[in-house]
């Protein structure tokens, strides 16, 4: 679906839930994404269900992120609708072994360049645990803005949102994507 200078970013199968559950199986991947209920078999494969209806409803969700170097999976990233908002949230996360490398950004840039290029959204939205320094870092790293704080996925989260036209000024690093 997308492809950026290090990665292949390409739809989720229901063959990938084993994958899934051990991607985001470690304590410090899942403490940021819901913690233990969020993880288990029941609430993952409804997870998935919910990316593979995304895909199917809007033409975009969260999908898995593979190194082009290597052929290796290294986390997920996507655009799908915030619980109970209305509004389309960016996502990503990755194995623990990938963090600080740039890739968080990397598939944020491209996300965000989809969903205001070619899915043609007029707002984007962010969330994440306040203790996640990294995450959020990504998010203004990408022009992002704080929000608010709030209540997601059972968890208190910091609020962050960007618009088309905030994005489309020029002081953005090019992140080119292709469609596949």
């Amino acid at each position: 679906m997308i492809e950026t200078e290090r990665l292949i970013i390409d739809r989720l199968t229901p063959d990938d839930l084993s994958w899934l559950v051990e991607m985001r199986s470690p304590d410090a991947v899942n403490r940021y994404l819901g913690g233990p209920t969020m993880q288990n078999l029941e609430a993952l494969t409804k997870r998935l269900e919910f990316y593979l209806d995304c895909y199917e409803r809007l033409g975009f969700g969260f999908c898995a992120m593979t190194l082009k170097s290597t052929g290796e999976r290294i986390g997920t990233s996507g655009l799908v609708p915030l619980e109970d908002s209305g509004e389309i949230e960016i996502g990503y996360n990755l194995s623990e072994k990938f963090w600080r490398q740039g890739f968080g950004y990397e598939c944020a840039m491209a996300w965000l360049k989809y969903g205001f290029e070619v899915a043609g959204l007029e707002r984007i939205v962010a969330v994440a645990h306040p203790d996640n320094k990294g995450s959020w870092g990504i998010m203004e790293k990408c022009g992002m803005h704080y929000e608010k704080s709030g209540f997601h996925y059972n968890m208190d989260v910091v609020f962050y949102a960007i618009t088309r036209e905030e994005f489309m000024r020029p002081k953005h690093d090019e992140t080119v994507i292709k469609l596949m």
